[in-house]
Formats: C-alpha cells, sequence, structure tokens
C-alpha cells in the first residue's frame, strides 16, 4: 500500500510539471501575418515571438492565464485561456492603433514631442540604473539568408560545387546559418556580466549563436551586434544630447493597461551620423521606453550591411519594473553580387531581479558551456522554443543535421574514402601557374592537405639574384588518432642572375582542437635569403615595383645556412610565452645584376647597407636565444566543455623580449645582451574615434660583438607605399639609425576617426572616406632621433589609405612625403591577414 501511495504521488507531480503548449496564429485585420509579434503571460515574465507566418507557441502548466499579444503600430489584445492537459489553441487578429492628438496638450505651439523626449532623456539615467543586478533566461535564434550568389566575385568563379550539401539551390537561394539557443544571463552594474550555455543547437553542427545582442537604449551609445558594424556605436534617441542630432515629432497617443502611450516620430538631423529613424513609444508620466522599431542605414554609418532594424518591446518584471521582453535584430545585405539577409531574435524570461550573487561569482570566465550543451533531442526544443520554427527551417536542421551523421558515421569508411578520392577535380597545368594547387589526401588513419602555392606569387625581382623563383609547397597531416598534428612547408627559391638555390623546411607540431592557446612546437632549417631587418621593412612586391621602375635597391639581404627551434604557447592566465633558438652560418651576398626598366644610366647602391657602410659584414657564425613573454591584464574567457579559450581584454597588452648571442656554440661569434619592452592597444573611444599606440624602450646591456642582422632596427620607409602601420617611420631610411646603443625609446600612435569630422565635410561623407592623423618617433641620441606627423584619409574605395607625412631628423632626408596603403573596411581587413 505505501509502495502504491508513493508511486501514485510520484506520478501525479510528474503529470502536474508536464507543460502545455499554447500556439496560435496572429493576424491583422486583412488576416495578413504579423511577423515578430509578441505574446506574453499577464502577470509572469513568460513571452513568446510569432515567426514570419504570425505563428507561436509558449509552454505553460496548468492554469487560467492572461495572455497579451503585441506589435508596435497595432492595439494590445488580451485573451483570457484555461490551460488543461490539452494543447491549446488560442489566436488573435490586431486592428491598427488608433492615436489621439487631443490628449496632449499643445504649448505655445511647440510639439508635445519635444517635452516628452525631454522628460524621456531626464530619466535615461535612471531607468539604465533601475537595476543593480538580475539573472535572465533568453532564447537566442539566429538565421542568415541567402537570396542570391553570383557566379564570380572579382573576376574569381565562385565555386558552387558544394551548394547543395549546403542546402543552397543553384540561383543562390536558401539558408546559410541557422541556430537556436538557451542561455541564462547573470549581470551586475556597471559592467559585469556571465553567460552560461544551457542548450545550443546549429543546423550542420558547431557552437552556433549564443550571445544575446543586448542593445540598451538607456545608453548614450548604442552597440548593435557588439560593435562589428560600427565602431563608434550609434547615439540613442533618449541621448543626453538626442536634440543636437535627431528630430521629434508626435503622432499621437493611445492608452494600455490605464496608461497613456506617446508615439514619436524619430528622425535624424542629417546623413553621414550615426543615428536611427523609425518611431519610438513612450510611457506619459513614467517616461521610459514602451516599444520601439529604430532603423539604421548606410547613409547612418553602415558600410558592409545596408539596413539593421531593431525594435524591442519592454515588459514589466516585477512592479513598475520594466526590462525588454523581446528584441528583434533583422539585417539586408548586399554586395559583390551577394545578397543577404539575416534575423537575430531574443526572448528574455524568468527575469529575477534579486539574484544574491556569492562573493566572487563574477570571474574572468564570461561564458560557460554546459557539459551537455549540444545532447539535446528535438523534443527538448519542440517544448521550450518559444518561436515555432518555419518549414524551410524545418527542412534544413533535418537536413544538415543528417548530412553531418553520415559523413562523421562514414568518414573513414572504404566506401567514403574512395567516393570523397574521386570527387576530386583533376589538376589542371595552369593551376600551378596563377591558382594553386591543392588535394586532399584521404585513408582510413589521417587526412591530410597538399598545397603547392601559385608560380606567380612567388616571383620577384631584386639586385642581388635577378629574377627569382620561390616554389612554395605544404603538407598538413591529421590523425584520426594521437593528440597532434603536422605541418611540413618546403620553401625552394632560385635566383636567375646568381645561380643560387637556396631551400629550407618547416616541421610544426600542434596540439588538437588547440585553435585558440596556439601552442606549438616547430623545427626549421636549410638554406635561406632573407633581410638584414628580420622585420622585412619592404616587402618583395614594392621591392620589385622600386628596383625595376626607379632603379632603387632598398631590398638588403643576406643568405644563411641555418637552424631554428622555436616553441609557443599562450596560457590560459593571459601570458603568452615565445622560446626560440636560432644558429645562422651567415654569408654575405652581392648584387649580381644592374637591369631595370628605366634610368639605365644611374648607378645601383651596394646590397650591404650604405648607411652602414662603416660597420663590416662578412661570413660568420651566430647562436642567438630569445625569449619573448607578453601579458595582457584583465583577461576574459570562454569556458568549452574541453578547453577554456581566452577573448582579449580591454588594457593594454604588455611584452618583454630578451634576446642573448651565444659565444663559441658552432663557432658562433655573436656575443651579446639585447632587450625591448612594449605596451600596446587598440582603445574604442566610441564617437570619437579608435586610438591605435605602441610605446617601446629597449637597446643593449653587452654589445660585445654585434652582427649588422642583430642591430636595432627602426622601420624605415622610402618607397610610396606602407603596409606597417603602427610599426614604421614614414620617411625614416631604413638601416640609417641602425644602432647598438645602450637605451632607446620610440612611439607609435595613430587616431582613426572612423568618420568623426569628416561626415561633415560634403563629398568625403557621401564617399565614407575617414580622417586619420598619428606621429611616429624614436630618439636614440643628440645624432639619431626621429620625429614625424602625419594626416591622411582611409575608406577610399573601402580599401586604400593615403597618408601626408612630414619629418624632423637628426641627419639630412625626406621631410615630407606621400604614403599609400591599404586602410578602411576591407583594406584593414587584408592587411591583417598578410
Amino acid at each position: 500500500m505505501k509502495q502504491f501511495l508513493l508511486l501514485l504521488l510520484s506520478t501525479s507531480c510528474f503529470l502536474s510539471s508536464i507543460a502545455t503548449t499554447i500556439t496560435g496564429t496572429i493576424t491583422d485585420e486583412n488576416g495578413a501575418p504579423l511577423q515578430f509579434a509578441s505574446i506574453s503571460v499577464k502577470g509572469t515574465t513568460k513571452g513568446a515571438i510569432a515567426n514570419s507566418q504570425g505563428k507561436y507557441s509558449i509552454s505553460i502548466g496548468e492554469g487560467g492565464y492572461t495572455l497579451v499579444c503585441q506589435h508596435i503600430g497595432y492595439k494590445t489584445e488580451e485573451k483570457i485561456i484555461r490551460v488543461t492537459a490539452e494543447n491549446v489553441l488560442a489566436d488573435f487578429k490586431l486592428s491598427l492603433q488608433d492615436l489621439k492628438m487631443e490628449e496632449v496638450v499643445i504649448k505655445r505651439g511647440e510639439d508635445p514631442a519635444l517635452e516628452i523626449m525631454r522628460q524621456a532623456i531626464k530619466k535615461r539615467d535612471f531607468y539604465n540604473k533601475q537595476t543593480d543586478s538580475f539573472t535572465v533566461d533568453v532564447y537566442i535564434k539566429g538565421l542568415i539568408r541567402s537570396r542570391a550568389i553570383p557566379n564570380r566575385v572579382l573576376g574569381q568563379k565562385v565555386d558552387k560545387s558544394d551548394f547543395e550539401k549546403q542546402g543552397i539551390d543553384s540561383a543562390g537561394k536558401g539558408i546559410l546559418f541557422l541556430s537556436e539557443s538557451i542561455t541564462k544571463v547573470a549581470y551586475k552594474h556597471p559592467d559585469k556580466i556571465k553567460l552560461e550555455v544551457i542548450s545550443s543547437r546549429t543546423s550542420g553542427g558547431g557552437f552556433g549563436l549564443n550571445f544575446p545582442f543586448f542593445v540598451n537604449f538607456y545608453t548614450n551609445n548604442v552597440t548593435l551586434f557588439s560593435g562589428n558594424v560600427n565602431p563608434r556605436g550609434f547615439i540613442s534617441p533618449v541621448a543626453d544630447a538626442a536634440f543636437h542630432y535627431y528630430k521629434f515629432k508626435f503622432e499621437g497617443s493611445f492608452f494600455e493597461g490605464g496608461k497613456m502611450i506617446d508615439r514619436i516620430r524619430v528622425t535624424p538631423r542629417r546623413k553621414n551620423e550615426p543615428l536611427f529613424d523609425g518611431y519610438i513609444q513612450i510611457v506619459d508620466e513614467e517616461w521610459r521606453i514602451h516599444s520601439l522599431a529604430l532603423t539604421t542605414v548606410k547613409s547612418q554609418g553602415l558600410d558592409l550591411l545596408d539596413t539593421i532594424r531593431v525594435t524591442q518591446i519592454h515588459t514589466e518584471v516585477e512592479k513598475d519594473v520594466y526590462k525588454t521582453g523581446n528584441q528583434v535584430m533583422y539585417f539586408t545585405a548586399r554586395f559583390f553580387g551577394f545578397d543577404v539577409t539575416g534575423d537575430f531574435l531574443n526572448v528574455y524570461t524568468n527575469y529575477n531581479l534579486n539574484p544574491g550573487f556569492k562573493k566572487k561569482f563574477f570571474d574572468r570566465i564570461v561564458m560557460k558551456f554546459d557539459t551537455a550543451f549540444n545532447k539535446r533531442d528535438s523534443s527538448y526544443w519542440s517544448s521550450l522554443r518559444p518561436v515555432p520554427l518555419e518549414p524551410d527551417e524545418k527542412r534544413d536542421f533535418q537536413f544538415k543535421d543528417s548530412v553531418r551523421k553520415l559523413e562523421t558515421d562514414s568518414m573513414f569508411s572504404r566506401r567514403n574514402i574512395d567516393s570523397l578520392r574521386r570527387s576530386q577535380k583533376p589538376v589542371r597545368p595552369e593551376q600551378f601557374i596563377a591558382d594553386g594547387v591543392s588535394r586532399n589526401i584521404y585513408s582510413s588513419k589521417t587526412f591530410s592537405t597538399y598545397r603547392f602555392e601559385p608560380l606567380l606569387t612567388g616571383l620577384e625581382y631584386n639586385t642581388v639574384e635577378g629574377l627569382s623563383l620561390s616554389v612554395r609547397q605544404s603538407l598538413s597531416i591529421n590523425p584520426r588518432k594521437g593528440k597532434a598534428n603536422y605541418s611540413l612547408g618546403w620553401d625552394t627559391r632560385y635566383g636567375f642572375s646568381n645561380s643560387h638555390l637556396n631551400s629550407f623546411g618547416t616541421f610544426t607540431i600542434k596540439p588538437k582542437g588547440d585553435y585558440y592557446r596556439d601552442r606549438y612546437l616547430q623545427f626549421s632549417g636549410g638554406k635561406r635569403l632573407q633581410q638584414f631587418n628580420r622585420d622585412a621593412p619592404i616587402d618583395a612586391f614594392t621591392n620589385t615595383f622600386s628596383t625595376l621602375l626607379y632603379k632603387k635597391n632598398y631590398m638588403k639581404l643576406y643568405e644563411a645556412w641555418f637552424g631554428r627551434l622555436e616553441y609557443n604557447n599562450r596560457f590560459e592566465s593571459g601570458f603568452q610565452l615565445r622560446l626560440t633558438a636560432n644558429y645562422e652560418d651567415r654569408i654575405p651576398v652581392e648584387n649580381s645584376t644592374d637591369y631595370s626598366f628605366f634610368k639605365k644610366g644611374n648607378s645601383l647602391l651596394p646590397n650591404h647597407p650604405y648607411e652602414l657602410a662603416a660597420v663590416p659584414f662578412n661570413r660568420h657564425a651566430a647562436m642567438v636565444g630569445s625569449v619573448t613573454l607578453s601579458f595582457q591584464p584583465g583577461q576574459q574567457y570562454i569556458q568549452y566543455p574541453r578547453s577554456k579559450v581566452p577573448i582579449g581584454s580591454n588594457y593594454p597588452t604588455l611584452e618583454l623580449q630578451y634576446a642573448k648571442g651565444i659565444p663559441t656554440i658552432f663557432n658562433s661569434t655573436a656575443d651579446f645582451d639585447k632587450w625591448k619592452f612594449s605596451v600596446y592597444d587598440d582603445a574604442n573611444l566610441k564617437l570619437l574615434g579608435t586610438f591605435k599606440y605602441k610605446i617601446s624602450i629597449g637597446g643593449f646591456f653587452n654589445d660585445r660583438q654585434v652582427d649588422i642582422p642583430d642591430f636595432t632596427h627602426f622601420n624605415g620607409n622610402q618607397t610610396v607605399f606602407n603596409l606597417k602601420y603602427v610599426n614604421s617611420f614614414q620617411l625614416a631610411p631604413y638601416y640609417r639609425y641602425s644602432n647598438t646603443e645602450k637605451l632607446y625609446a620610440l612611439l607609435h600612435a595613430e587616431h582613426h576617426f572612423n568618420g568623426l569630422l569628416t561626415n561633415k565635410i560634403p563629398l568625403l561623407n557621401k564617399l565614407k572616406w575617414n580622417l586619420v592623423a598619428g606621429t611616429n618617433t624614436f630618439y636614440v641620441n643628440s645624432k639619431s632621433y626621429y620625429v614625424e606627423a602625419f594626416a591622411g584619409l582611409e575608406n577610399i574605395l573601402k580599401i586604400f589609405r593615403v597618408d601626408f607625412v612630414t619629418a624632423t631628423q637628426a641627419q639630412p632626408g625626406n621631410n615630407f612625403g606621400v604614403r599609400i596603403g591599404l586602410g578602411g573596411v576591407i583594406g584593414s581587413a587584408v592587411r591583417i591577414g598578410r
């Protein structure tokens, strides 16, 4: 009997905990679906959002409830329902909101919107700080669709062979990305945040989108998509200085829940400022945000994206405390023939405004994944998902997940391996010249990739070798079992004028799954040709251009038989360590040709740096060991089930370098101790722009025997091109100031205005050319110093940057010049990737 009662009790508890699903469709008076309409359960923080077909779904326990249906621009409707064990159907038909003008008294002919917004701005800081801390559960759904994919991009054919596996049709239409997750967010004023990813699902596998894009319009500066679409941010309509940027127009008011809601039209006063256009609805007398629908476009600060639209509805989570109940961010983008749209929606439930965080709850782990975050089945998601999947979304999940499972299960089967081998296209001879060749090598034990770089990229011209050709090959080896992956690189180079052959290899061992800590052990050796300044102040293309057209051979080279050992490790504590041991048998080389297209009567400079003519460079051996230790305080992390990944910090990076020339080992003559300490950072100042800087001091403790490759070199530039921003002196000679002094100091600083100032200059604001300015300087002693200041424009065609530079230096040299490089939305990304 006792066992029966226990069974009966446990069964009744189980049945009472089963949630019933309420579903329905939300339409307007004409039956058209209202996309992203909001559904909430009155008296709770539970809510849902309708999909593009107007369908919604919400799970809740048995009982009586009042459903509240809202959509900006429509009357709010309430419906009382009784939930039993069976699923409930509750449809809503919303009518357009009747706006009344007579509810607001017009004073002195002033638009009522002005006084309403003045009051809302006064209350901005109060509502921003109203709650000191809270926790909330967030359902996050991210969707990116392709509406068109071109056949060619910048003359290169787009490979569409895998489109079918990706669910994309021949016209380039389909879902590119689809994910959903449930994340618990913990927040404490002013800036402490911690995320726990309870569950996550991505079509085709992966970690997906687990970070809710919080868009807080109660701050002066609004961040969209974590600041990736505009580093300056956007000015809120309730910012302290909003009247300087926006025009406001009262469009009427309506009553909801006994409170009057004022609808305000928000319009930018001018283009080319990071502003919004749309509607914001304010609760009269309380002066808080009720809801909003705001849009920003290219003419208001976007670059790669065409449009971003943000909608929010705020809901009461505690008496007189309102928070975002749901949020949708929609975007469109067209570039190079691609046409992409996307929407990212958040549904916030289960707010707790008194979480009582334990001491040290907020540590440096800002996001943590549950160990079973990706193990949930479809029934789990069906019971919790507040936005019903649309038919093509269901198909995308099913199709891509099944493809991934099939590929995973059969990855090392003989049948699959044979199929993968057959699927590779035959190699065409012209690929070796222009495109390069990649071949995957499949077996039951390893997966390897061979890469032959295009010969065109290996062509260059210099006065030591004349025309030279580098053949670069690589092989990556990824064993099915074991703890490490391996890679082998081989570079063979031949100079057609001096008939010298140089060849060396590099072998690297990296732990599996170590994508962020950058741990590796590397061995390299052979014979190579390299610049005296290891930082390579002039690249091969620029030197080829300068030598053939102007007969200016700035690249200074030597050959060396070498062996090198390098170890690198980025620790979870924020420290990064790099150890190297490098042995070189250094061999001087001379010019072997004086050919150029023009100025044939001019003489070439010798290969030995002419500024260091008094410093001999004869064949010798050098054994040099070095250690580099860097640390970024305040490092934050993402904790995955099997690893912890650093994601950066708001503090600058500190770096200490030490190099030791070790005599006698393998006949090494090097005998020196060299050091350098640096502080560097990129500081995002929002509306004011981005400030980048690097400050260094260094020198030699001991300089008993230092040869030219081991000198302190400053990265000069004597050509019109520059690719080493915040790391070069744009008018300085390459080797004039190279030294072995005990102490020097240098500063690189540049400010990217990101549209500030130029957005008010006609033509420049339409072209979106942005101002950049800064200085580069070093000081060694009264006979060796250099100071330059520059101002320029970047984001020219989104790729280029042009600087106008003036300089003062200790010895005669250029005091004015123009430098062209890469800078802008695309140009900066290309430069970083080099």
